[in-house]
């Protein structure tokens, strides 16, 4: 009977150009140019402000409070990965710090996210690596129990393959799964021209009202314009 633990080895991933083009364009405009899907949810935060990135998910799932699995997913990182650990129960410990994040930075991983928890957040802002996550706790960890690398594992409600595209910002964390990673790159450039026509139009002095047609919306919905002397004499 084989293992049910596995480290996957040699996984396939996106274009390195499409990945790249991804990060600009921001964790929510991808969101919502995937059609409002991929978000991971608010509990994944950022601990730094004004990093943005894209990169290649290398997976792990994990014991709570063991970083074992860590190490080896380090081993199987390259140059513009991020690494993705779920522990498979909430995990409020501090799985990485500055020593384990130092050997991700010079295997050129561009970031970590985790539904667990990290520590040393000043020195990880000092290096200029950034973490994704959903604890920080001095709390360490132990490593004496079996995990996986490179399977499927599910952060923040949202499924994450190895290989698919993590793209983060101090807005969150959205995934890109890797066989929509064109598609969504030309949906979300597209929604980002249109958001900064619209941008140069609200500067000219135009309104969301009128940009976006939406005094038909309020009046379908039964939504009246009153004067304040109507409304504090019922006149509703």
């Amino acid at each position: 009977m084989s293992s049910p633990h596995v480290v996957v080895t040699d996984i396939q991933r996106a274009d390195s150009a499409t990945i790249d083009a991804l990060a600009p364009l921001g964790s929510a405009t991808v969101h919502e140019a995937m059609g409002r899907i991929g978000y991971a949810g608010p509990r994944i935060r950022p601990i730094q402000q004004d990093a943005a990135i894209a990169g290649s998910a290398i997976t792990v799932s994990c014991a709570p409070g063991d970083n074992l699995m860590v190490h080896a997913a380090i081993e199987q990182s390259r140059a513009g990965d991020v690494i993705v650990v779920v522990p498979v129960t909430d995990s409020p410990y501090g799985f990485i710090g500055e020593l384990m994040a130092t050997q991700m930075q010079v295997r050129g991983v561009r970031a970590y996210v985790t539904s667990g928890g990290v520590r040393d957040t000043g020195e990880l802002r000092n290096m200029g690596f950034p973490v994704w996550t959903a604890h920080v706790s001095a709390e360490g960890t132990v490593k004496d129990t079996p995990g996986s690398v490179n399977v499927p594992v599910v952060l923040g409600g949202v499924q994450v393959n190895p290989g698919d595209i993590v793209v983060a910002d101090d807005d969150g964390v959205t995934i890109v799964p890797r066989d929509r990673a064109v598609a969504t790159l030309q949906a979300a450039q597209a929604r980002a021209a249109k958001e900064a026509a619209n941008r140069l139009r609200y500067q000219a002095g135009e309104i969301s009202m009128d940009l976006n047609d939406l005094r038909p919306v309020l009046a379908d919905l039964g939504v009246a314009f009153v004067s304040q002397e109507e409304y504090e004499d019922g006149g509703r």
